[in-house]
């Protein structure tokens, strides 16, 4: 129960940030967003480090499993949301990333042995073409998508997806996710500045101010998303954790109706939502 609760507040997190991002795209570019929004949460992970990780014991076998997944998640996998974020827009951008869990279940039953059992792998299979009927929306302003814009998701896609078993192989040897997900935030902010000082000569983006705050705001919810995952992940299988935090864009879809003028609530979004809660149900039940 802890896992289920805990995946789905990452999801919850998770598909709010993609839709902050919006807001930040109009002013800042999606690399420079990313090297304010993940330092952001770093900074603060680490300033309430002493009291989150008092009296724990670092097995530094596993760091180096952690730092070689920071490289990538969040970092890698940031710059190509914000990416596709700006060139497909929110709803899209979350709802071929919810692939994912194609590549995170099936990595866990071959590489960490988790069993999948057959109401489970319906239910992943009724998720996944949910998300995929919303995928297919297009608003006016989508008009212009590019093919190639879409590798950006699906390229996301699969690093949400590996990452889930190699984050579950560093918690079996140091079961503390609040210190694995430090680690990683440490490792992805070194990325992400080393990419601006290359791009623009300085490790500090050159941003309006309207910019660097909504940028900060989504860092601090992708972070909480990301921590969420990281302690859903050590109380319950991969199996498990990764399609239900896979439901993100139930949330973005949610907030975007709402809050971006672009986005309307169709028959079809509503057919893919009600096909994504059904899948997960049966996931659940499995």
């Amino acid at each position: 129960m802890n896992a289920i609760l805990l995946a789905f507040a990452s999801a919850a997190f998770l598909g709010g940030g993609v839709v902050i991002t919006q807001f930040g795209l109009r002013h800042v570019h999606p690399l420079s967003g990313a090297a304010i929004s993940i330092p952001t949460f770093t900074a603060v992970f680490v300033l309430a480090s002493p009291i989150l990780l008092h009296g724990e014991t670092v097995v530094w076998s596993a760091v180096p499993i952690f730092a070689a997944v920071g490289l990538v998640f969040p970092a890698l996998l940031t710059l190509l949301t914000f990416a596709s974020n700006r060139a497909l827009g929110p709803v899209v951008t979350s709802t071929l990333g919810n692939l994912s869990p194609l590549f995170a279940v099936a990595l866990a039953v071959v590489v960490l042995h988790e069993p999948l059992r057959p109401l489970q792998v319906a239910g992943l299979a009724v998720a996944v073409s949910g998300v995929l009927i919303i995928t297919v929306t297009r608003t006016d302003a989508m008009r212009d998508w590019r093919t190639w814009a879409l590798l950006l998701p699906l390229g996301a896609a699969l690093m949400r997806g590996i990452v889930p078993p190699v984050i579950k192989i560093g918690l079996n040897i140091w079961p503390n996710p609040i210190g694995a997900s430090l680690v990683g935030y440490i490792f992805s902010s070194l990325t992400v500045l080393m990419v601006e000082r290359f791009r623009n000569g300085s490790f500090i983006v050159k941003a309006p101010r309207a910019g660097r705050v909504w940028f900060a705001i989504t860092g601090l919810c992708n972070g909480i998303g990301t921590l969420l995952l990281y302690a859903a992940l050590g109380a319950g299988p991969v199996t498990l954790v990764a399609p239900l935090v896979a439901t993100y864009p139930l949330i973005t879809v949610g907030l975007s109706a709402v809050a971006l003028p672009n986005v309307k609530v169709t028959a079809r979004l509503l057919v893919g939502t009600v096909a994504t809660v059904a899948g997960v149900v049966l996931i659940l039940i499995g």
